[in-house]
């Protein structure tokens, strides 16, 4: 059953979500405060993070800062309602994906289910070969130039895409309904974002092409 940390100061929420993600065998644990959370991260497995914004002793963003220094585990964001800047400094510091407080349960439970799937996808027997890039569909490893890159879930589901296709233009609106997996608020800049922190990592390669008012496509060949 996968293991899911809740980190979030609202004592009254917990509880009956814990109860609820039951339902969908999904084992949910909860820790109040960020040092709490860290400390149950660094002794127990988890396959995946939900992180609230407003928290004591640091806000979420700072949290999600620090794990992603360890850990490329999976993490959803909870933010204020209509707070587009949020959303758009959680996914610049890697989170995965964000849902608006309040929220209904099963979508939460959509969104997760969609990054563990992500997490363990795993394509017939496959590897993608560009000049100076190497995709393992198989076990997710990415190498740039001979170096190991370290990806998050999204980063490479992202990634896996483009280059299935080299050369294809995806706009903005399709990569976003990919990643999540189902209909939801489109929220384009977190497309460019993703993008952005996936070209920082794939650096010196230029492997990304912008192309304006349409969207993304790989600007590396096959070998």
């Amino acid at each position: 059953m996968p293991r899911i940390l809740l980190i979030d100061d609202d004592a009254q929420l917990g509880p009956p979500l814990a109860e609820y993600f039951r339902r969908f065998e999904l084992d949910l644990q909860l820790a109040g405060r960020p040092s709490e959370g860290l400390a149950k991260l660094r002794s127990t497995h988890f396959d995946a993070a939900i992180l609230d914004v407003m928290l004591p002793e640091m806000d979420g963003f700072a949290l999600c800062r620090l794990i992603r220094k360890s850990s490329d585990i999976p993490i959803i964001m909870l933010t204020a309602r209509g707070e587009v800047t949020d959303r758009v400094v959680g996914l610049e510091l890697g989170a995965d994906d964000y849902l608006p407080k309040p929220f209904e349960p099963r979508e939460l439970v959509a969104r997760l289910q969609t990054v563990l799937r992500r997490q363990r996808v795993a394509v017939s027997s496959q590897r993608l070969q560009f000049d100076g890039l190497d995709i393992d569909l198989d076990t997710h490893t990415v190498s740039r130039q001979g170096e190991v890159v370290s990806l998050t879930g999204t980063e490479f589901a992202l990634l896996a895409l483009l280059a299935r296709e080299p050369g294809k233009v995806f706009a903005r609106d399709d990569i976003l309904n990919h990643l999540r997996g189902h209909d939801a608020e489109l929220f384009s800049r977190a497309v460019d974002i993703l993008v952005s922190r996936l070209r920082k990592k794939l650096e010196p390669l230029d492997c990304i092409r912008t192309v304006r008012n349409a969207g993304y496509a790989l600007a590396l060949a096959r070998v």
